[in-house]
Parts: C-alpha cells; structure tokens; sequence
C-alpha cells in the first residue's frame, strides 16, 4: 500500500501545479482513482508542503479547508464544515490530527496543536503548541 499511497501523493501536488485544465483533469482522475483504493479524498490546494498521513482509510477534507505544512493525519479524519454553515477550518503548520478526529466548522487551529485520537474540534484553538482533546474538544493544561 505503501506505494499507492506515494503515487497518490505524487498526482496530488502534480494537479496543483498543472497549468493547463486537461493535464489538471487527468491527474485529478488519476489521483482520484488512486484514492478511492485507499479510501482518501483530498481536493487540491488544501495542504501545503509536508503531508504526512499514518494510516490510510476514510480521510475526507473539504475542498474550502486550508492546512499548513507538515501536516500528519493519522487516518479516519475528517475536516470540512459542520453542516450548519460552509465555512471550513483553517489550520496552521506542524499540526498532528490524531486517529478519528474531526474538525469541523469555519473554525482556526493554531501552529504545532496536537489534536488527539477522537477528539472533535467545533471551536477555534489559537494558543500555539497546545494539546486539545475529547468531544468536544478542550485544551488540556501542559504541566
């Protein structure tokens, strides 16, 4: 799986830096096709530089979603909006999104959060490096 998971994140960043609509097309096909075996929608232009993902598996973002460099998932994520409204999160760099959290909501997440395994994030977090989790979620001290 290793593999598919390279060439999935290969056509991503192709489609976003193809210039011309058919080439765009083709590697979003391609990169969707891709995707489907590994059970990952990422629209392009979501992520910056660094994309990491764990595991693969049910890892839907939202096409209006903004995340920063180095992001990790670590698989059965999902970020988008919360059904209510179309706003959608934008997340800062080195953030680490734990196994099954969703992040939802016209919300911003700060740089270095980690976000824990389950945790559901429906509120904006701006104190950088924090740790937050639970549902829903809440920064925890860092004693």
């Amino acid at each position: 799986m290793n593999g598919i998971y390279i060439a999935f994140r290969k056509k991503l960043r192709a489609e976003e830096k193809a210039t011309d609509i058919v080439s765009r097309f083709m590697y979003r096909l391609s990169k969707n096709r891709l995707g489907a075996k590994l059970g990952i929608y990422i629209p392009a232009g979501v992520f910056d530089e660094g994309l990491h993902i764990w595991h693969y598996g049910n890892i839907i973002v939202n096409a209006e979603s903004k995340v920063g460099k180095n992001c990790m998932l670590h698989g059965d994520n999902c970020i988008g909006n919360n059904g209510k409204t179309e706003g959608c999160p934008i997340i800062g760099d080195n953030v680490d999104i734990g196994t099954g959290a969703k992040i939802l909501g016209n919300i911003q997440i700060a740089n270095g959060v980690k976000i824990g395994a389950g945790a559901v994030v429906v509120k904006s977090f701006l104190t950088e490096n924090a740790t937050i989790v639970g549902i829903p979620a809440k920064e925890i001290d860092r004693k």
